[in-house]
């Protein structure tokens, strides 16, 4: 029996470039933030993106932070809902199942996170339209 072995792909930590990506929505569910606070976090699933970068997180934190900071989650969380196609309307509940399996389209860019350069979802663009 062969011992396994490290190979050259598994040193290669190269991101996609930033840009506009096809995902399907693979996860979408509440979980508590760092501070206890509701958040809703989307996993996408990369079109055409290889690992170990083919899936990303967007986080939408839903309470315990500032009214600007919530009325941007939720204005970014909109414009989520109305990507995968779901027009809702003022007192529509917000429900991770809705999400599931959704196509849509993604933008993404580069960021630093404790010192190491990640992807972040940065924009939800409507057929035809820019994502910001």
């Amino acid at each position: 029996m062969d011992t396994p072995c490290f190979e050259f792909s598994d040193f290669d930590d190269a991101l996609p470039p930033p840009g506009l990506y096809l995902s399907t929505i693979t996860n979408a569910r509440y979980r508590s933030s760092r501070c206890g606070n509701r958040m809703l976090v989307v996993v996408h699933a990369l079109h055409g993106v290889g690992p170990p970068n083919e899936h990303v997180a967007d986080y939408f934190t839903l309470e315990g932070v500032s009214p600007r900071g919530l009325a941007t989650a939720r204005r970014r969380l909109l414009r989520l809902y109305r990507a995968c196609g779901i027009e809702v309307q003022p007192g529509h509940q917000i429900d991770p199942a809705d999400l599931f399996d959704a196509q849509v389209e993604v933008a993404l860019d580069h960021e630093s996170y404790e010192g190491e350069l990640r992807l972040k979802v940065v924009g939800y663009p409507r057929p035809g339209r820019p994502p910001f």
